[in-house]
């Protein structure tokens, strides 16, 4: 992933220097090689530039069903990956996310496809293998963005009391992702933006009514829907795809966590005690 000289610099190291900052600019990686991930998180000194590598996705569908969490300021995002590619995420990122900057990585063979897309509001295009310096250079530029920007991308403005969402809004939101949830962009900012209010402000409500996040609100309705149909014996590819998770290495960790148990070993199990 990349090329040129200079050592590595360690992440403890990075944590070393931190300290000198506050409001560190907040960054994201998705890149559906585990190993390009780790070592664009290792390779660069992050904390010379007022930043910090806050998460990481795999796809670009687990980008949009973890990206209200990280609250990321900058993304560098693979251009080729399985079930949403960059230029997908990129799209449905954008749209709800107008601030956020996108920097997408390609290959010489998706190059051209990647430039051809200029109606995009990507910040820059970077080709693989990528250099140190050059991604130093291209994050050098963000931070002066960002700083000339007002230091952090601003969270949408709060609703006004009179806009405040009641017992009924919620019920009402639940009941929209009890009947949505098989669509794989659905999240939080998409339901905030279609019931009028912001992203931090519902997310903050939400869990005050449910006692669950949004997210977690979300996973739970599309897990539960996933084991009705362990119990039909369905292969976890076809499952993920019913439930609104198209990437199954996504839905798959999204399932052990929820039951405990691998998807294969779940239907077994189930299997061995209806026979």
């Amino acid at each position: 992933m990349f090329k040129g000289g200079g050592g590595l610099t360690s992440e403890s190291n990075q944590r070393g220097k931190q300290g000198r900052w506050k409001n560190m600019y907040r960054v994201m990686l998705i890149d559906d090689e585990q190993s390009a991930r780790k070592l664009m998180r290792a390779s660069i000194d992050w904390a010379s530039l007022n930043m910090e590598v806050v998460g990481e996705a795999a796809s670009g569908i687990e980008a949009i069903n973890v990206i209200d969490e990280m609250k990321p300021d900058v993304a560098f995002v693979d251009i080729s990956m399985p079930f949403m590619d960059g230029i997908e995420f990129t799209e449905v990122a954008t749209k709800r996310y107008p601030n956020l900057i996108i920097i997408i990585m390609t290959a010489i063979d998706k190059f051209e496809y990647a430039r051809k897309c200029v109606s995009l509001p990507v910040f820059e295009y970077m080709l693989k293998p990528m250099v140190r310096s050059e991604i130093t250079a291209v994050l050098q530029n963000v931070k002066k963005k960002l700083d000339e920007a007002g230091n952090r991308i601003p969270e949408p403005v709060e609703n006004l009391p009179g806009d405040e969402i009641e017992v009924g809004n919620i019920e009402q939101i639940k009941k929209y992702i009890e009947m949505n949830y098989t669509d794989s962009k659905i999240n939080l900012a998409s339901v905030a933006q279609l019931f009028g209010f912001s992203a931090s402000y519902l997310s903050r409500k939400f869990k005050q009514e449910t006692g669950k996040n949004f997210v977690e609100y979300l996973t739970e309705c599309r897990m539960k829907s996933a084991i009705k149909l362990a119990h039909c014996n369905m292969k976890m590819f076809n499952t993920s795809a019913e439930v609104g998770i198209p990437d199954p290495n996504y839905f798959g960790r999204c399932f052990k966590k929820y039951t405990g148990m691998s998807y294969s070993d779940y239907v077994s199990e189930h299997c061995k005690k209806e026979s």
